[in-house]
């Protein structure tokens, strides 16, 4: 009984967060190196990636087992050069889910990209509520699809808060 009362409360907040439009702001992040260089454009001793002045920044392959992990491995197969471009995904991804594969906010948007709405990515796969490989598949399609790179995206993301 406690499982229906608690899908019953999800629906309606569902409902709820369709019917309203409020931008959720990005999360606050700590202050580091790569983050100040990612926003601030300075390549100075940074690891965090991406373009900066539209230079290309080279960043090491993330820790095995991880979302990045997959992401950086998967890259290549969406044409994108995972040594220039994932610095700009991880930047995305860290600001709009921490690479949670089961993040949620009020409005709907689900999962490591904030697919909104999160059945989106069923077209990836039918896991896409768990697997962090069908989300990053997903997202990396959608990046290409508009955006052309993760680095192109991260700079609508700079501009706009939101990809």
């Amino acid at each position: 009984m406690s499982v229906l009362e608690q899908a019953r409360q999800q629906m309606i907040v569902m409902n709820t967060a369709t019917h309203t439009m409020h931008q959720v702001g990005a999360p606050k992040l700590a202050s580091t190196a790569s983050a100040t260089a990612a926003t601030t454009g300075s390549t100075g001793g940074s690891t965090g990636g991406g373009t900066a002045g539209g230079t290309t920044v080279n960043v090491p392959p993330p820790n095995p087992g991880t979302a990045q992990s997959i992401a950086y491995n998967m890259m290549s197969s969406f044409g994108f050069d995972p040594k220039t471009q994932f610095g700009c995904l991880d930047n995305i991804y860290t600001r709009e889910s921490g690479w949670r594969y089961n993040a949620e906010n009020a409005s709907g948007a689900y999962g490591i990209p904030q697919a909104l709405p999160g059945s989106k990515m069923a077209s990836a796969g039918a896991d896409w509520q768990t697997n962090p490989a069908t989300q990053i598949k997903w997202g990396l399609g959608y990046i290409k699809s508009i955006y052309g790179t993760p680095c192109n995206a991260w700079s609508f993301w700079q501009a706009h808060g939101y990809y």
